[in-house]
Order: structure tokens, then sequence, then C-alpha cells
């Protein structure tokens, strides 16, 4: 389980997030939206400890987040192209990660063999360095680094921006196949409304910071997700 409690963050005079208490069971598939600065990515960012709560305190599976670096065995995550490694190729970055998860090259090249849909002959082979890609294919990059070693959290901040349609709904399909046995925890930021219906069971609005609405996903979700927004 992962709790954010009495959590909130303040730059000089602005308060950007506020959350009294957020508890997200083990197993569920998770959704935060909201418009720009409702505090999504800030609270992924405190989550995965990027940066620090002005008060309160995040835990996942009982660590807090800021006081131990346990947790990070076993959360994965990609922000932004950030998270990338620039001037490794795809391959490297890959044996990079599975190298910090125990797994050698075999492992990884075995694991990486079901993305290859994916990955549509653009990024394995091409001898081209991550930050040479398109901002879609470092995406691509991103998303599966982060899926490597089976994490049991994973946090994913707008998965399905610079994605052709194609890749998004293949990216659909694998985010909720991860969570059906209800092992792993999902966490997904998007500004797509219906995306994130479609793959979350639960979804949680912000709005300035603050949580106003935290719905369990039902065939009316999508319909109340675009009234709100639309007000």
């Amino acid at each position: 389980m992962i709790t954010a409690t009495h959590i909130s963050k303040t730059y000089g005079n602005t308060q950007v997030l506020n959350i009294e208490d957020l508890k997200i069971p083990k197993g569920q598939s998770f959704g935060l939206v909201g418009n720009n600065g409702a505090g999504k990515t800030t609270f992924f960012n405190m989550l995965l400890d990027l940066i620090r709560s002005t008060t309160g305190e995040i835990t996942n599976h009982d660590i807090a987040v800021n006081k131990s670096e346990e947790w990070k065995s076993f959360t994965g995550s990609f922000i932004d192209e950030s998270f990338l490694i620039g001037y490794l190729t795809p391959e490297e970055y890959f044996y990079f990660i599975g190298d910090l998860r125990g797994m050698n090259t075999a492992d990884v090249d075995a694991y990486l063999q079901p993305f290859e849909e994916i990955f549509n002959e653009e990024i394995l082979g091409k001898k081209k360095f991550l930050r040479d890609l398109s901002k879609g294919n470092q995406k691509k990059a991103g998303i599966v680094a982060a899926l490597i070693g089976n994490p049991q959290v994973i946090v994913l901040d707008e998965p399905f921006a610079n994605l052709d349609p194609t890749t998004q709904i293949r990216l659909k399909k694998m985010l909720k196949s991860l969570t059906e046995n209800n092992e792993v925890t999902v966490l997904i930021s998007s500004h797509d409304l219906s995306h994130v219906t479609e793959v979350c069971e639960r979804i949680v609005v912000l709005e300035k910071g603050n949580v106003v609405k935290d719905l369990n996903t039902s065939e009316e979700t999508l319909t109340e997700l675009e009234s709100y927004f639309s007000a």
C-alpha cells in the first residue's frame, strides 16, 4: 500500500499540493487527473523522493520514501526524458537498468522480446543514442525500462503523450494486464481522460493541489469527468 498523510508542498507563499489522507492499496490501478498546475507531477515527484514535502509523509509498502531507499528495489518509474541517460543507446540503457535489478544481458534481451510491437522496429538495433530518438520513442524506452525487473509499484507520468494511436492502444493493453493479478500497483497521471478511465480502476482528480474527486471507475466515470472539466 502507498499512503500519503498530511502532505503539502509550498513554494514561498504558494501552496501547490495539499493532500490530507490518500491510500492506494496494493494491486490497484490508480489514475491521477487534473489541469496543468494541479499538482499531479508534484505528487509523483514526492512519491519518488525527487522533491521533499513541506509537511507530512509518504510511505511505499510501509517505508517512508524520504527516510530510506529500500522502496527503490521494487519501484519502477518514468516521469520524463530526464530519467534517461542520453548518451547511451537504448540497449545500453536497458542493460544498465537490468543490472540494477540483478539481471544479466541475456535476461534483459529475453525480457524485451514481448515489447517488439511497441518498439515497432524504431528503437533496438538502430545504433542511435537515446537523446537522438523522437519524443515518442524516448517515452517508449523510458516506460519499458521502468518495467524491467517486474517491480511491484510502477509510476508513470503522462505515459500516453507523444505516442501514436497504435502504441497507445498497445500500452493500455499492457498496463491493464499488469494489474490483473492484483500484485502490481500502477499509478498513472494523464491529461487524457478517456485513456486513464480505460486503464484505471480508481481515479483521483486534483485541483490546485487538493483532492476534489475520488472515483471508482464505472461506465459513467468518463462522462462525469468530462462534465467536471467542462464546467
